[in-house]
């Protein structure tokens, strides 16, 4: 995957060492990354006596524009950063610096009765940009796809615009929500919706589907060969110090790895 070594490699040469220089950390962004972000910041804060993490949503486009401005620590962004935005905060005087933390499977999801179980990224598109309107063209029920997408600022949208919808736009006729939760519920609650979603937050509300034959799972995300995979980041105003690298160290090292599998999403690695 593209930006993969760079990440990585960042990733081994964190030092652990280093002594703290406060014991408050903002983070912001990103709805998928949340559940992570929540769970690793509760098991640090029990861990750490006196450090007070705090962590809030908004979406990938919301985190970076804070760590820009300077109004939090860790930017959680389930895309990676845009050029434009490297600009901005250079021109601030600060760089964000990546780290990958966990993997994710960008499933396709539909209400559990809908009788369809998996589409082509061709179908997909065509779908998303409103070529194909009826389920019955996929092999579902002769009644209108309810199409719900994602807002703008999401990094979420970013990558299924990027994979799925390529250059073309997003029907005007989808239903634009600004959380992947938000997405959860809009699909469970319409039996002839169909929209997206991280692999952490599926649950037997809504049915996921194959893309291109392949279930989506930590295994295929792994292997490559679902083809709606990417990388959670967590970003840094700088390269991190202090409670910040001790945070950062913790979400990288097995512990952290496990709390991303708690929530139901991908490690960057198999854990023993």
């Amino acid at each position: 995957m593209r930006k993969t070594a760079a990440v990585l490699a960042g990733i081994a040469i964190l030092s652990l060492s280093g002594m703290a220089f406060g014991a408050e950390i903002v983070m912001n962004g990103s709805t998928t990354v949340l559940p992570i972000a929540q769970a690793a910041a509760e098991k640090y804060m029990a861990a750490n006596e006196g450090v007070k993490i705090s962590v809030s949503g908004g979406g990938s486009g919301n985190g970076i524009k804070a760590i820009i401005d300077g109004t939090t620590d860790i930017a959680n962004s389930s895309r990676f950063i845009k050029q434009d935005e490297v600009k901005a905060a250079v021109e601030k005087g600060t760089y964000p610096v990546p780290f990958a933390v966990a993997m994710d499977a960008l499933l396709p999801i539909v209400h559990p009765d809908n009788p369809v179980q998996d589409l082509s990224i061709d179908q997909l598109r065509a779908i998303y940009s409103g070529k194909i309107t009826s389920w019955k063209d996929v092999g579902g029920e002769d009644k209108p796809i309810a199409v719900v997408g994602r807002d703008t600022s999401s990094g979420t949208y970013e990558t299924w615009q990027e994979i799925i919808l390529k250059k073309e736009r997003v029907s005007p006729r989808a239903l634009i929500v600004a959380s992947s939760g938000a997405m959860l519920t809009t699909v469970a609650k319409n039996r002839y919706a169909i929209g997206y979603d991280g692999i952490g937050y599926i649950n037997d509300t809504v049915k996921p589907l194959m893309v291109n034959g392949k279930k989506g799972s930590a295994e295929t995300a792994l292997d490559g060969s679902y083809p709606i995979a990417r990388f959670l980041y967590m970003f840094t105003k700088g390269w991190p110090t202090g409670e910040i690298m001790k945070f950062m160290n913790y979400m990288l090292g097995d512990e952290g790895q496990k709390v991303v599998v708690s929530t139901g999403f991908v490690p960057l690695r198999i854990l023993k």
